[in-house]
């Protein structure tokens, strides 16, 4: 390595405090040669060591850590009070706090704007900017925390991450150096040195987000993977099963309370809860019917409000929606505030899922730790998980429809085989029986068409008498009977109640009857039975019960309540129940087991 040794001491010998320096002619070149050979290798050495020192910072540490050990390293090399960290966020326009050394982040500013703010400032011109004296800086406001620290002056450098990917954003933020002196004079060799820090620290971050890319393949592999195993199940995809599996693979990134998945009604006037983790021991009712006006995060999430909130206590961006207050938050309603402090949930992640530019689902995210901010690779893992969700929901409701074909199927096939003899007799008194039967035809052709449809959606609910469809079915069950060749089974109907009206969705309620008395026919045993139906009142609600022959286990009672039995019918009537805002009992006594549906009268509002 050469340097200009001549250049240099004629450059130090004008300096003022050497110019009388009473010294050989030969000095100054001997005291060049010196610095060169003897200090200046041990000062880099010194810069390397510290360079060494960021660039070796664990990336599998959570990035405001990595800063802040950075942070550290920049203070005791630099002599300074305290550094500190700002992210550029482009959804929000505001510059984000982002780890401290020593760690002050409860003591400061969340967020700060953009424009008229030092670290905006560095941002947009990707320079250094030095301030001496901080109490007369205009772009510095808040000086009254400053002056209580012990802090004059302060350099802020740029922090620059580029971009791995053409759609992405280069990453850019400010590291703030605090010193105490006031009226400091800042070296270009300071300057250059907190830049080149800044730099090695910009690739420990890059490292992190290959390692977090990597990591987020690794977990949409191992959703996948587990909706893929659930697909393999007896039993079919269910998922309340899948949200148990998938959630526990998002454990090291957000600490749940909860998490759900709502659907959005076409006119997007309401919201259903459509599945919930944990299932067990969760506050969720599955079914649960929200008006979107219920809650200000639902609208804005839709898009049916403007956001106008403080940005103090939420993130609002197009990917997601994060309330890191919800006490605080004017998104979040009195009745949702009252249940966040009662489980404890301190932060709200909601994430939209779209179809063709609509939003069709979103997700929320109830996490007991106060989360300030999620990264990209965190948001992706969640939206991939949404989006695999929901079609884990339409393979259940194929699951549940292709259940549910084969009562209508079995029932078609007797009642045509019946209709095709009676019309070979052509005898005229069995003119009313062929009506009969060609009506029950048309009407489980029909429902064949709109278990098809309800795959993808379930037409608007109607008011229905829960007496008239209880016996309709019942009706076909007992042809379903003939046709499997059961022996002495005695069938039995009434008493019943007429005035009982409920508000469902038609096709759904036959579907409960259909299942509860299919299932009820193969538990009376071999040697036969008894099978029967009777509706009546009690308060609001409106009951409907089926008894048959076989008393079921204590066991296996609690197993079908929980949803966890093994069979698809049990599991598909539970979850249509809930949705009807209804309930569900099972007695067993005396060699007979009931089954007994109740849902809200309407006519006893």
């Amino acid at each position: 390595m050469e340097f200009d040794l001549e250049s240099l001491v004629r450059d130090v010998q004008k300096e003022p405090w050497a110019r009388e320096a009473p010294v050989a002619e030969d000095f100054w070149r001997q005291f060049t040669l010196w610095i060169e050979n003897q200090m200046l290798s041990t000062f880099l050495e010194e810069i390397s060591g510290k360079v060494d020192e960021i660039v070796e910072i664990d990336p599998d540490l959570p990035e405001p850590q990595i800063l802040a050990i950075a942070n550290r390293h920049i203070v005791e090399f630099l002599g300074a009070h305290h550094a500190s960290v700002r992210i550029y966020d482009p959804q929000s326009g505001q510059m984000l706090s982002y780890g401290s050394y020593p760690s002050q982040e409860e003591k400061r500013e969340t967020f700060i704007p953009l424009d008229g703010s030092i670290a905006g400032e560095v941002v947009k011109t990707r320079q250094p900017y030095l301030v001496p004296d901080i109490l007369n800086e205009k772009f510095y406001h808040n000086k009254e925390v400053i002056s209580s620290k012990g802090v004059n002056s302060l350099m802020a450098v740029p922090l620059e991450i580029p971009r791995f990917f053409p759609r992405e954003r280069d990453t850019v933020g400010v590291i703030q150096i605090y010193f105490t002196e006031k009226g400091r004079t800042f070296t270009p060799l300071e300057i250059q040195l907190s830049g080149l820090m800044a730099r090695r620290l910009s690739f420990v971050i890059a490292r992190k987000k290959i390692l977090s890319l990597y990591r987020v393949n690794e977990k949409k592999e191992a959703i996948v993977g587990r909706i893929f195993q659930k697909l393999g199940t007896r039993g079919g995809i269910k998922m309340g099963e899948v949200f148990n599996q998938v959630i526990p693979e998002l454990a090291d990134m957000v600490n749940l309370q909860s998490c759900a998945l709502f659907s959005v009604t076409k006119d997007l006037n309401r919201v259903v809860l459509e599945a919930g983790y944990p299932e067990v021991g969760g506050y969720h009712s599955i079914g649960k019917i929200f008006p979107v006006s219920s809650e200000p995060a639902f609208e804005l999430i839709l898009g049916l409000r403007t956001y106008d909130g403080d940005s103090n206590y939420e993130i609002v961006t197009p990917s997601y929606i994060l309330v890191v207050e919800p006490q605080k938050s004017g998104l979040i309603s009195d009745n949702l505030k009252r249940f966040a402090r009662i489980h404890n949930i301190n932060s709200i992640l909601y994430i939209p899922l779209m179809v063709d530019g609509e939003i069709t689902h979103f997700l929320t995210f109830d996490a007991l730790d106060q989360r300030k901010r999620y990264g990209d690779d965190e948001i992706e893992v969640l939206l991939f998980m949404g989006r695999e969700l929901m079609k884990a929901q339409k393979m259940e409701r194929l699951d549940d429809a292709l259940h549910d074909f084969k009562n209508p199927a079995i029932a078609t096939a007797g009642f045509a085989r019946r209709l095709k003899t009676l019309v070979a007799k052509q005898c005229g008194p069995e003119k009313e029986q062929i009506l009969k039967y060609a009506d029950i035809l048309l009407e489980e052709t029909s429902r064949l068409q709109e278990l098809a449809l309800s795959i993808y959606h379930v037409g608007e609910d109607q008011e229905v008498n829960l007496t008239e469809v209880l016996l309709r079915r019942f009706e076909i069950n007992r042809e379903a009977i003939r046709e499997q060749l059961r022996q002495n089974v005695t069938l039995e109907e009434g008493p019943f109640e007429n005035d009982l009206v409920v508000r469902c969705h038609l096709i759904n309620l036959e579907r409960v009857f259909d299942n509860l008395l299919n299932n009820a026919t193969k538990a009376i045993p071999l040697q036969g039975g008894g099978l029967s139906i009777s509706t009546y009142s009690d308060g609001h609600w409106a009951c409907a019960e089926i008894s048959n022959t076989g008393e079921i286990s204590e066991e296996d009672k609690l197993r079908v309540l929980e949803g966890e039995g093994s069979g698809r019918g049990l599991y598909i009537t539970l979850r249509i129940v809930r949705m009807f805002r209804g309930k569900m009992e099972i007695k067993a006594k005396k060699g007979i087991t009931t089954v007994v549906v109740c849902l809200p009268n309407v006519k006893a509002r």
